[in-house]
């Protein structure tokens, strides 16, 4: 004897079963957006903005500057989540010697999102009206970390009446893509990128983010903390700075002459750990290689001023202001002395 199960029994234990996947899908987000507001509130709560909120026509950008004196040293970041706080353990220092600003990018940290793309053009016109507003409009020194060295460069292309002199910190090269030949993200990969920032409020991207990864060799305390308590909010627009990549090289490479302003260029040549090979899929000669490239792409870069000095770091990787701070210091007040002490240079041919 066979049994049997009724169709229409079947299909309501589906429907059963289907109505109570969705019951504790809405649960687990229900509980994952209280928790998210949550952990948004404690941190505005625990680490407001150390700097000024200064108003760019609607939207607020966070500047953080300290000390006194001129020419004004304004730090850009690398593609990151850390914002301004990537130069903690700089920045104090610096400040003994002149003023010294870091800022946030549109959407990272403290400051306001932009409706618009975040390519080098519109960082560039957001940093010169946030110094604008400030009343900082030159002199002024540049110091670039990763991708913040073809930021800096569009911005000495548009306003290089106020750029004096360059700091590059391990920085990106508009032509690193081509040369470096590594792994691109793959089609998925991509579309969980390009979800991830509007799932933010569902407290996906903090939970995804308490894997810390690859440490950053000597990043301050407070750095991994109080980035790492606004990654949610800060997530999407480090994402829109990557979408944008290509074209922000391209605008970078606009500019490759510096004439004789002052020019440190830093570079971090420590082999890649195996953690970073593993994570990239790389052999280690292919990191060795990769290296070899780096340095003949940082040497170009040196190339661009009349004036510049190159420094290899054999001792640190791309975060050179978290692992040779001491370097990025000495770097900058001699491009600091050495503007104080010269006539201003000739402007930037484009």
């Amino acid at each position: 004897m066979t049994s049997t199960t009724h169709p229409g029994r079947l299909r309501r234990w589906l429907k059963r079963i289907g109505l109570s996947c969705l019951a504790l899908a809405a649960i687990a987000l229900a509980g994952g957006s209280i928790a998210e507001r949550v952990a948004r509130h404690r941190a505005h709560a625990a680490y407001p903005p150390r700097g000024q909120l200064v108003d760019i026509g609607g939207r607020r950008m966070h500047l953080d500057c300290r000390g006194a004196g001129v020419p004004t040293v304004v730090l850009e970041a690398g593609l990151d989540t850390a914002g301004s706080l990537s130069w903690d353990r700089v920045h104090d220092t610096l400040a003994r010697a002149t003023r010294t600003c870091a800022y946030d990018r549109a959407g990272v940290m403290w400051s306001d999102p932009a409706p618009r793309p975040q390519d080098g053009e519109t960082i560039a016109e957001d940093l010169h009206a946030t110094l604008h507003v400030a009343g900082l409009d030159g002199p002024i020194v540049l110091v670039g970390h990763s991708l913040g060295g073809p930021y800096a460069m569009i911005y000495t292309r548009r306003y290089g009446e106020q750029v004096r002199g360059l700091v590059f910190v391990d920085t990106s090269h508009p032509d690193q893509v081509a040369k470096l030949g590594l792994p691109q993200p793959g089609a998925g990969q991509r579309l969980m990128y390009a979800a991830l920032p509007y799932l933010s409020w569902t407290g996906l991207v903090r939970l995804l983010g308490d894997d810390p990864g690859v440490e950053v060799p000597g990043m301050s305390e407070r750095t991994k903390t109080v980035s790492h308590a606004y990654l949610s909010e800060t997530f999407g627009a480090s994402l829109a700075e990557q979408a944008a990549l290509d074209r922000t090289l391209a605008e970078g490479g606009r500019l490759r002459t510096l004439g004789d302003r002052p020019l440190v260029v830093l570079t971090g040549l420590l082999p890649f750990p195996p953690e970073v090979l593993k994570a990239l899929q790389l052999t280690a000669a292919d990191g060795a290689r990769i290296q070899a490239t780096w340095k003949e792409l940082q040497d170009d870069e040196a190339s661009w001023s009349t004036r510049s000095r190159h420094v290899i770091v054999a001792d640190s990787g791309h975060y050179v202001q978290d692992a040779r701070p001491d370097l990025v210091i000495e770097a900058v007040e001699d491009v600091v002395r050495q503007v104080r002490d010269a006539t201003p240079p000739a402007a930037a041919t484009p």
